[in-house]
């Protein structure tokens, strides 16, 4: 069976994340800059970013709810890959604090290589090429 694994990260994790995937052995992914908000609330560490100039913290400055800049990483793996590009996310992400970022595993019904018509685990392991 085939897994798609999706992460919002922090921006400033991006490559970081993208260097350690690598290592892992899961070099295929997708990226996309996206905005949103958690439940958190704002506190002093949010403030104390704004004035070392990071977008994120600058974001949320202001009144009302703010949309934060983040990174989603969407990764489609074999089952027997999840736990690998799970925890590299996690080791590279997990810092304790709010807006670490989330991630979420879904089932994928159908995958297909168009360059070779290979289907599910075969189209989407790198390791069986």
């Amino acid at each position: 069976m085939v897994k798609e694994v999706v992460a919002v990260i922090r921006m400033n994790r991006m490559n970081e994340t993208k260097q350690a995937l690598v290592e892992a052995g899961v070099a295929s992914f997708t990226a996309r800059k996206v905005v949103g908000r958690g439940k958190g609330k704002v506190d002093y560490l949010l403030l104390q970013g704004a004035q070392e100039g990071r977008e994120e913290a600058i974001c949320q400055l202001g009144p009302g709810p703010k949309l934060v800049p983040k990174r989603m990483l969407i990764v489609v793996v074999p089952d027997r890959l999840v736990p690998r590009v799970v925890g590299t996310i996690i080791d590279v992400n997990q810092t304790g604090n709010p807006g670490d970022g989330k991630i979420f595993v879904l089932p994928v019904r159908e995958a297909v290589r168009l360059r070779t018509g290979e289907r599910d685990d075969l189209a989407v392991d790198e390791t069986m090429e």
